[in-house]
């Protein structure tokens, strides 16, 4: 692999007609295939991060677990993920994206298969300790592969229709989980998540790499293979007269030293303290929904069982069918109003439910679920948005960074519920998280706009 260095004006004008290129190309079936392989990944990382959910009630009984360890069970996972997030942001920008997202789905992946074979209380804490680190560092890496690969005019669509297999997959997770598990037994749902996932990592070894990565690495003449590529699955998208190729900037390649120090500096802090600050409020208000419902509604509200379980999908639902309509929305409306929207939206119907609805349960299950959708869809845009923001140099490690920020806030937001709940009742925790929802609001209105922009445009 070449070594990081700057290139001279010939190879920037060379990497900057390769840019253009890669921008003109329309999709096709060749970006589709990427898409349907990464989020094949993505599906698994969703499965393997709510799996543990359905194995608890079992496990429970089985090893006499006590609630804190259940805590800690949750928790080492969130742990796994903060780290797995950094390491393998850090591993993409050395090693190339489709190694580093093919080595964490190979990672969660074969720790699913040995979590099926632990048998104690022990063993499945370190297992899913390590299992966390490959899904931590899947996503971030897959969200900046799937962005490098777009072109600016429909990057939203096309980016979104792929974040869609993530709710998805938590959504199936609940039904196979509720399906399979009383009658296969627990072990069941981490051999699902992880025997396949192992076919999907060699699906994703198949890949070629992101041209922009190679670029950013001087490796120019790999760039152009992989173009002439993407060019030959549209007939008459190949190369033009150098002189009508558009406009593009010129990108630079990795600097010595560029990377992690650099999300502080003066042309990004900025937009760094804006991405942190909108992944906080977005997980702290989603998770600790998704966490604490399904208990509320059942040791509050008193809900049986099923009904509490059913309860409680619903919210997986609403994400998926919201955004499904961002997808198709996000390049007319807009990165910015979107968030905005969403944030304000979400945060009116959940201050309804602190100030005056929360005593009744029918209420409380309308407006959490369609609550939980418009956020939820926020949350995909934040996985569209924080890469268009940053430079091919420092992309991975910027978006791993910033999914720190969700597994701090996913840890915080249960513990804070825990407490409302015994000292103030529902309606404190529906009006904390509706003003986390303000906040993001707020914060939101700092976004920079990137509809329809590529990105050597948006991040020099």
């Amino acid at each position: 692999m070449a070594s990081s260095r700057a290139v001279d004006p010939s190879s920037a004008a060379d990497a900057a007609a390769l840019v253009a290129r890669l921008e003109r190309v329309p999709f096709s079936r060749w970006h589709l295939r990427a898409r349907l392989v990464v989020g094949s990944a993505t599906f698994f990382d969703a499965f393997d991060a709510l799996s543990l959910a359905f194995v608890l009630p079992v496990l429970v009984r089985l090893w006499q677990i006590t609630p804190a360890q259940v805590g800690w069970l949750i928790a080492t996972g969130y742990l796994g993920q903060f780290v797995g997030a950094l390491v393998f942001g850090g591993l993409a920008e050395r090693y190339g994206r489709v190694r580093s997202v093919a080595a964490a789905t190979a990672l969660m992946s074969a720790m699913s298969i040995a979590c099926a074979a632990s048998g104690s209380f022990a063993t499945l804490l370190t297992l899913r300790l390590i299992q966390g680190i490959g899904v931590g560092g899947e996503m971030p890496v897959a969200a900046v592969y799937i962005n490098e690969l777009s072109k600016a005019h429909g990057r939203g669509r096309f980016f979104l229709l792929y974040e869609l297999i993530f709710p998805i997959g938590l959504m199936m997770t609940g039904q196979i989980g509720a399906l399979l598990v009383p009658t296969l037994g627990w072990q069941v749902m981490f051999l699902i998540g992880g025997i396949p996932g192992l076919v999907v990592t060699a699906l994703l070894l198949r890949l070629p790499e992101s041209p922009r990565w190679l670029i950013s690495k001087g490796r120019l003449a790999d760039a152009d293979a992989v173009i002439r590529e993407i060019e030959s699955s549209r007939p008459g998208a190949g190369i033009r007269d150098p002189g009508s190729e558009p406009r593009t900037p010129e990108p630079r390649t990795a600097d010595p030293g560029s990377g992690a120090g650099e999300l502080l500096a003066p042309l990004y802090r900025g937009r760094t303290a804006t991405v942190w600050a909108l992944w906080a409020c977005a997980y702290f208000i989603t998770n600790g929904l998704n966490n604490w419902m399904p208990t509320l509604y059942s040791s509050v509200y008193h809900l049986d069982l099923a009904q509490a379980l059913r309860a409680g999908t619903l919210t997986n639902v609403a994400q998926v069918v919201v955004l499904l309509g961002c997808a198709f929305a996000i390049d007319r409306i807009g990165r910015r109003r979107w968030t905005v929207a969403g944030f304000a939206a979400g945060a009116a119907l959940l201050a309804m439910l602190g100030t005056f609805a929360a005593h009744s349960v029918v209420s409380v299950i309308a407006l959490v679920t369609v609550s939980y959708g418009i956020v939820g869809s926020v949350n995909a845009v934040l996985y569209l948005y924080t890469p268009e923001i940053y430079p091919t140099r420092m992309r991975a490690i910027a978006t791993g960074a910033a999914t720190c920020w969700l597994r701090l806030a996913s840890a915080a937001g249960p513990v804070l519920v825990g407490y409302l709940v015994a000292k103030r009742g529902t309606g404190a925790v529906f009006l904390m998280f509706a003003a986390a929802g303000v906040v993001g609001a707020v914060a939101a209105r700092a976004m920079l706009e990137t509809r329809n922009r590529s990105l050597e445009e948006l991040a020099p």
